[in-house]
């Protein structure tokens, strides 16, 4: 199956950590969509999920495994946060994705700098379009305060950076 990738999946080391079945196959955008940081974690920080918009947003499209996808599925919070969602992207055809509910949705949330820093690793992996990057740089970030999630999510981000 594909699966669009958007936020921090987008690295390809990132995904294949997760759900080694991965198969980049390209990158692919949708102009009736924008890129958002309110879903609601339960870690009480910021996500990326999309919403209908007229930024547009870009995707890294990757094939996966049947149990690779549930695997991720379960990894994404299916049902406690995220629901899938099927997207028609050009070139690709049907994709599967998610979405943040909306009973998880706040657009009062900060992403951690950490998990920003993620999602910035897989655009500049994909050179999505300088102005597109320079606005998820933006976004404001905060702190982890809990120094063990913070130092493991670090190591992540390190090591998604050693892997370019």
């Amino acid at each position: 199956m594909k699966y669009a990738a958007y936020g921090s999946n987008l690295h390809p080391s990132r995904l294949t950590e997760r759900t080694p079945s991965a198969q980049l196959i390209g990158v692919g955008f949708l102009p009736n969509w924008s890129l958002c940081f309110h879903k609601r974690s339960r870690d009480e920080s910021g996500k990326c999920s999309i919403a209908s918009g007229d930024t547009g947003v870009h995707f890294a499209i990757f094939e996966l495994s049947a149990a690779d996808k549930l695997t991720l599925d379960s990894i994404e919070g299916v049902g406690a946060g995220y629901s899938e969602i099927l997207l028609s992207i050009p070139r690709f055809g049907d994709c599967e994705s998610y979405i943040a509910e909306e009973s998880h949705v706040d657009d009062s949330l900060q992403p951690y700098d950490w998990y920003k820093e993620l999602v910035l690793e897989g655009m500049q992996f994909h050179s999505f379009p300088h102005h597109y990057v320079k606005t998820v740089a933006s976004v404001k970030a905060h702190c982890d305060t809990d120094s063990e999630r913070s130092a493991r999510n670090w190591k992540t981000v390190e090591l998604v950076k050693a892997r370019v």
